[in-house]
Parts: structure tokens; sequence; C-alpha cells
């Protein structure tokens, strides 16, 4: 049973940058594509990036990229999303997933799920 637990998520000015973290145990995400999604008030989850297990490819929905990058190291258990140029339709609490498979991923699907960090950009 994989746990994964997000942080960094804070309040932030548009036009601000700010890196969240997302740090597995219970298991090795080398075995994963990772993702994160997000969700804000009275909205659907959305796909925000994936990464493959390698870390040799990545994939992002149009909404954010260019701004948003994914990154993992899988030595460290550790998955980021760096998040530039940042608007207040970003605001959402973000949840780290990993699943053997990216496409799930993209489909705000996974096998696991953390209980996600709040981001909140000001206007």
């Amino acid at each position: 049973q994989v746990q994964l637990v997000e942080s960094g998520g804070e309040l932030v000015q548009t036009g601000g940058s700010l890196r969240i973290s997302c740090v597995a145990s219970g298991g090795t995400i080398s075995s994963y594509a990772m993702g994160w999604l997000r969700q804000a008030p009275g909205k659907e989850r959305e796909f925000v990036a994936a990464i493959n297990k390698s870390g040799g490819s990545t994939f992002y929905p149009r909404t954010v990229k260019g701004r948003f990058t994914i990154s993992r190291d899988n030595a460290k258990n550790t998955v980021w999303l760096q998040m530039n140029s940042l608007i207040p339709e970003d605001t959402a609490v973000y949840y780290c997933a990993a699943d053997p498979s990216v496409t799930r991923i993209s489909n705000e699907k996974a096998e696991y799920l953390g209980q996600g960090t709040q981001v909140t950009v000001s206007s």
C-alpha cells in the first residue's frame, strides 16, 4: 500500500511561482507513473500533469502546458510540480497520484491518491 503525502501549497500572488512536493512511503514509485490532479471548489477534479515511470516523458493539458513542470526522483521516492505564472484559476487542492498507467492519470483516475495540498492564487 503506497501512501502519498503532498506539501508546499500556500497563498501566492498572480504571476508568482510555487513548487509542491509529493513523498511516497510504503512502496517505491519507480513501479508507477506519477501525476498531479487538482480540484477547485464546485468543480470536477481535473488532470494537471503526469510523468512516466522513468521520468523520460511528461504530459500536460493545454491549461497548464508551458507554465507547469512535473519531475520525479525515484531514488528519493519524490515527485514535484513546479508552477510558474500562476493565475487565480489555478486555485485548487492539488492531489498527488500514482498509477501503473499514465493514461489513467490523465483521465483523473489513480490507484493511489494523496490527501492534497491547498494552492491559492490571489488576484
